[in-house]
This record gives structure tokens, C-alpha cells and sequence, in this order.
């Protein structure tokens, strides 16, 4: 009898544990309010179809209760090749933008571009999760047909999944609670009145929530010098602490580093320097082959840095400098180095005097005193990529042929061994103006 009980007691703990609660009875839309645009929302068949309509704004069929930690799951299909998504942690408030639906938001995008299941912060930061780096999450959705959407948010962690594939794993702290919302765009390009979308099992666990898996997701962290566990499962540490320069020594001078460096609030700053006297960069301890790096850089009017790699003292004997390749730092409009060069190899996210970057739509670009996200992935085979605020902006061969006649055509041309060792020191230049960084680190391959 006792091991009856305890079997008993087991069973409804497990069924305790993965306790779903309908957020759609199937026939009304109970419990739901619409906010924003004039959208049409009904119940078809077990289903909520949402209708395109003309001269409205995004339109949100919104729960009237708010969550905070909770896994959500629901099935979705478009009709019509459409823009909608599924708004979590969601807000509208009077004093935001007249009551302006904002907050996070799991994609549906059925363009060229694939970024259904990226995370987009409606109202407020526009996209902080596309899927051009994550291109097995790319393929998870099916057009015009039913997709399972699963949102994880527990913790500052919001992860989403499209038929059980991973689509998008960010680290934020901006919202913590907020409602959940079937979104129906506004009509614009090709879309047209009377296109629908339809949801059905919406469901929600807030209890004994269990997370899945670590896996290979590529990770989007906003917190600043934050190390996520899946980060570290992948391998990724910090470059900088936010607190001191511990791994950091001197590059390139011999003052001290702390009397051109600062740190505040976690924030590394490279003071401007009038005088434009010989700069303090900052050298890595040590040295990095096959490896991704990751840095967030701010800029000031017209400021110029770089963060190079491959980095080691080069040049004529008792002339030696510490030179590699760079990803240039630079304020385009103001600052002149963006006209030298050629074609642009001088550029922000260039492969310095070497190969220029892509151009960004303007969307993408981040004004003069935001926050810019980089990466520079260098393969175990020599394929080397820069990427700016989630797209990839150039990629090259290192010590290829083609490689080699650049670098002959470029003011390093006489530097023997420029940017071709197997492995080399990040550095961080001090160019004498007001440059800022953070959340830099690296993974090693």
C-alpha cells in the first residue's frame, strides 16, 4: 500500500510539474483585449484569425492578465505571406507613446530573410535578435503552413523555438512581466487587405518550470560583462571584467594604461586627447588563433578607434610596434580617415586599408553615442568574418593569395609578416579620442 502511495505521490508531482493552462477557450475570445491598430480578430473553427485591414497600425490582441516567468506555446499559420508575431512581456501604458503596444516580440517573417522566430522589441529597440548568424534556425519555419512557437522566458533568459528548433536566445533585463499578444501587422509592401493568420492551442505553464536544453544557439547577451550559461557551454569568457584591466597589458607606450583608460559602471572609456600625443593601447595578455570575439563599441563626434587582432610587434629593429589586422572603429560622417583608403577599406567594421565593409541599410545603423555590437570570427581554416549589429559586413581568406596582394597594395606593404602569424594578441587602440567598450569576449575554436 505504501509503495502505492509513493508511486501515486510521483505521478501527480510529475503531472504538477508540466501543468498547462489554456489561454484560449476555443470558442470567444475571453480573457483577451485588443489594443492598438483596428486589425479584425474572430474565432474560425477552434482557431483565432486575425484579418489585415487598410489605414491601421499594428494591431495586438493582448491577455488581460500579465506574466512574468513562464514557457508559452501555441500553434500559428499564415494564409498569406504576412508580418505578424507574438508579443511577451508587453506593455501599454498612458504615458508611453499615447498607450503604444511595447515590449518583446517572437517573430513571424516570412520573407527572403527568414527571421521568424527572432526577437524584436516592438515600440522600443527595434531588432535584437535576427537570424542571420543562426541559419539552422532559419529553416524552422514553414510558409503557409502550421509552426509550433515555443517562448521560454524564466529570468532575464527569453529563448524561442519554431517546431522545436532554437530560433533565438537573448539575455535581457529591460521588461520583466508584461502581457502576451497575437500581433497583426500593418499592411506595408506587398502586403494588402484581407490577409490572415490564424492561432490555436495557446497554452502556459508559470509553475515548476523547466527550461530546455542548453544547445548551440547562438546567444544575444545585453547585460553588461555577462557570461550566460549557454554562453559557457559554448566556451565564451570575458576579455574584460568590467572592473579592472586584469589580462590587459600596455601596447604601445610606456605610461600607464589607467591614465588614458577609465572605467565606470562596468563601461571601458579611452579618453579624448587633445594634444593627440602618443596613444596607451591596450594589448591582450594572450594570444588567440581560431576564435570569435565579441566587443560592443560606443562612439563620440568624429572618434576613431580600432580593435586589432593578430596583433604582434612588427617593423624595422628598434622601431618595432605592435600591428595586426583591424576592424576599424570610426565615426563615418565626421571623422576624415573615412575618405582615405580605397573604396571605403577605412570604413566602420572595415578590414582596415585592406577590404571595406557592406554598407548597412540605414535601419541597422546605430547613431553616433549608441551602442554598436561586433564580432570578428576567425575559422579554424582561415575565413575571416566581421559582423556589425547582426549581419556579416565582409569576409576574406586570411594568407590566401588574394589576401597577400591586398595587404602588398596597402600601407603595410612592407611590414614582413603583417597579420599572418598563427596566432596573435587582441588590442584595443587608442587613437586620443572618446571611444567606449564593453561585454568584450572570446571564444577560441
Amino acid at each position: 500500500m505504501k509503495k502505492l502511495i509513493l508511486l501515486f505521490l510521483l505521478f501527480s508531482s510529475g503531472l504538477s510539474a508540466q501543468k498547462w493552462t489554456s489561454l484560449f477557450d476555443g470558442k470567444t475570445l475571453k480573457g483577451w483585449t485588443q489594443r492598438g491598430g483596428k486589425a479584425i480578430y474572430k474565432v474560425e473553427n477552434g482557431q483565432i484569425v486575425g484579418q489585415t485591414i487598410s489605414d491601421t497600425p499594428n494591431s495586438f490582441l493582448c491577455t488581460d492578465k500579465d506574466y512574468s516567468d513562464f514557457i508559452l506555446e501555441l500553434d500559428l499559420k499564415l494564409d498569406d505571406e504576412m508580418n505578424g508575431g507574438v508579443q511577451f512581456r508587453s506593455l501599454s501604458k498612458p504615458d508611453y507613446q499615447n498607450g503604444r503596444v511595447h515590449g518583446y516580440q517572437m517573430e513571424v517573417d516570412p520573407s527572403t530573410r527568414a527571421w521568424s522566430g527572432g526577437i524584436y522589441d516592438e515600440g522600443r529597440r527595434d531588432w535584437l535578435y535576427n537570424l542571420n548568424h543562426n541559419p539552422a534556425g532559419q529553416k524552422a519555419f514553414i510558409k503557409l503552413g502550421w509552426n509550433k512557437y515555443r517562448i521560454e522566458a524564466i529570468g532575464n533568459t527569453l529563448r524561442t523555438f519554431i517546431n522545436g528548433v532554437p530560433t533565438a536566445h537573448v539575455i535581457d533585463d529591460m521588461t520583466a512581466k508584461g502581457f502576451i499578444a497575437l500581433q497583426v501587422h500593418s499592411i506595408y509592401a506587398a502586403m494588402k487587405p484581407g490577409m490572415t493568420i490564424r492561432w490555436k492551442n495557446i497554452r502556459i505553464q508559470t509553475e515548476n518550470l523547466k527550461p530546455s536544453p542548453l544547445d548551440e544557439c547562438p546567444v544575444v547577451n545585453l547585460l553588461p560583462n555577462n557570461i550566460s550559461e549557454q554562453e559557457k557551454a559554448q566556451g565564451y569568457k570575458l576579455l574584460f571584467n568590467g572592473q579592472n584591466l586584469d589580462g590587459w597589458k600596455n601596447g604601445s607606450s610606456t605610461a600607464a594604461p589607467d591614465s588614458r583608460w577609465k572605467i565606470d559602471n562596468g563601461v571601458l572609456a579611452i579618453t579624448s586627447n587633445a594634444t593627440k600625443s602618443p596613444g596607451v593601447d591596450l594589448i591582450s595578455d594572450q594570444k588567440y588563433g581560431a576564435f570569435e570575439l565579441q566587443f560592443d563599441f560606443k562612439l563620440t563626434d568624429a572618434a576613431n578607434s580600432g580593435v586589432k587582432y593578430f596583433v604582434e610587434m612588427l617593423g624595422e629593429e628598434g622601431k618595432k610596434s605592435p600591428l595586426g589586422l583591424e576592424y576599424q572603429v570610426l565615426d563615418d560622417e565626421k571623422h576624415p580617415d573615412a575618405k582615405q583608403g580605397v573604396v571605403g577599406n577605412r570604413t566602420i567594421a572595415s578590414l582596415y586599408d585592406l577590404i571595406p565593409s557592406d554598407k548597412l541599410d540605414k535601419r541597422f545603423q546605430k547613431k553616433i553615442g549608441d551602442w554598436n555590437q561586433a564580432r570578428v570570427v576567425v575559422m579554424p581554416n582561415n575565413t575571416v568574418q566581421h559582423w556589425l549589429n547582426g549581419f556579416k559586413v565582409l569576409e576574406y581568406q586570411r594568407n590566401s593569395n588574394i589576401f597577400k596582394a591586398l595587404v602588398a597594395r596597402s600601407k603595410y606593404a612592407k611590414i614582413e609578416g603583417f597579420g599572418s602569424g598563427e596566432k596573435g594578441h587582441i588590442l584595443l587602440q587608442d587613437h586620443s579620442d572618446n571611444v567606449f567598450f564593453k561585454n568584450i569576449k572570446i571564444r577560441e575554436f
